[in-house]
């Protein structure tokens, strides 16, 4: 497999109160999760948000679960086949953005190299 291409969108300048996404596109399909009964079939793909001085926070897993304790103003897409994901776009949503929402996000995504045991990971901002 040749290197992983991520575009993600450029940094963005928000209204509060308003609702934003940020897209991670892939130039290679990501891994999918092929054990467990909820998480089968999604794709690996998490999203973190890290402010200043602070260490990341996971937001988002298998690119549309919640992590415990996050708001639901957080929304992950493109995470499933069978609502229309095909393994290379993925988005976070943001809604009623407020200024502690302010930060870096990052996607991370598992890339399988040819091997089933051979992963590539991605992490971007």
């Amino acid at each position: 497999m040749g290197q992983v291409v991520v575009t993600q969108s450029e940094a963005k300048l928000v209204q509060l109160g308003d609702s934003v996404s940020i897209d991670c596109k892939f130039n290679t399909v990501v891994y999918r999760n092929e054990q467990g009964t909820s998480s089968k079939g999604r794709y690996f793909t998490s999203w973190y948000l890290q402010k200043a001085g602070e260490e990341p926070k996971l937001l988002i897993y298998y690119s549309d679960e919640r992590f415990s304790g996050v708001s639901s103003k957080f929304s992950g897409g493109g995470g499933h086949p069978s609502s229309g994901g095909n393994g290379l776009d993925f988005s976070l949503t943001i809604s009623g953005v407020q200024p502690e929402d302010a930060g870096d996000y990052y996607c991370m995504s598992v890339h399988n190299t040819g091997t089933s045991t051979n992963k590539v990971w991605v992490f971007t901002q």
